[in-house]
């Protein structure tokens, strides 16, 4: 499912996708149709623009991550938008990708993504790499700041050089498996302490209807 505010941007995509074999079940031009449509035809992978006007492309990955949990977000970025590509991947989106991506890319990380894998560009390892600096300086907050195991922050920074997996594997001496694993895990971390700090929030701010 292709999700984008632009016409001729989405049209293009999904026709890119459909010569390429991919069966392109729906598109949506903004946050409450994606959501929407999305619960009705299920689809495997979501393209997810991040710009959709009021309601964010952010918003729309949480709300279909968290009703559909067999589908996966991966956020297409115009670039720039750093704190919201973040907010994505703490949302729950799997990856990332340039809108100025070119058609092999995106062909590579909306099957990677299908396949159950991160998409993970160096300008998003360097994001998440700021993050987790930025969270274990702070006092702890709400959630306590995840801990990156060494390996794991040797793999974000090579990442973060542009390095691909094969060649983190060759430098480390370990299969590139494990590389995309500890890739995962960190992703995983800083999406679980966003669910952890959602929570908190909530339970203080009583929004939590159940508890009451």
């Amino acid at each position: 499912m292709v999700v984008d505010d632009h016409p001729m941007w989405r049209a293009g995509v999904a026709r890119d996708l459909e010569e390429r074999g991919f069966e392109v079940v729906a598109t949506a031009s903004d946050a409450a149709a994606a959501v929407r449509i999305a619960g009705t035809v299920r689809p495997d992978v979501v393209l997810m623009d991040l710009n959709l006007g009021k309601q964010t492309g952010v918003e729309a990955t949480q709300q279909i991550v968290a009703a559909l949990p067999e589908t996966r977000v991966l956020v297409l970025s115009a670039s720039g938008e750093h704190s919201d590509v973040l907010e994505a991947v703490k949302a729950g989106a799997s990856g990332y990708l340039l809108k100025s991506a070119s058609v092999e890319e995106l062909v590579d990380a909306v099957n990677r993504t299908a396949d159950g894998a991160t998409v993970f560009t160096a300008g998003l390892a360097g994001l998440v790499l700021g993050e987790y600096r930025r969270m274990a300086a702070e006092p702890a907050g709400p959630a306590p700041a995840p801990e990156l195991t060494s390996r794991e922050t040797e793999v974000l920074r090579l990442v973060a050089k542009g390095l691909k997996s094969k060649q983190i594997a060759d430098r480390l001496h370990i299969s590139p498996r494990t590389v995309e694993n500890h890739v995962q895990s960190t992703l995983r971390k800083l999406q679980l302490h966003n669910r952890v700090e959602l929570a908190r929030y909530a339970i203080e701010h009583g929004l939590d209807a159940d508890h009451h």
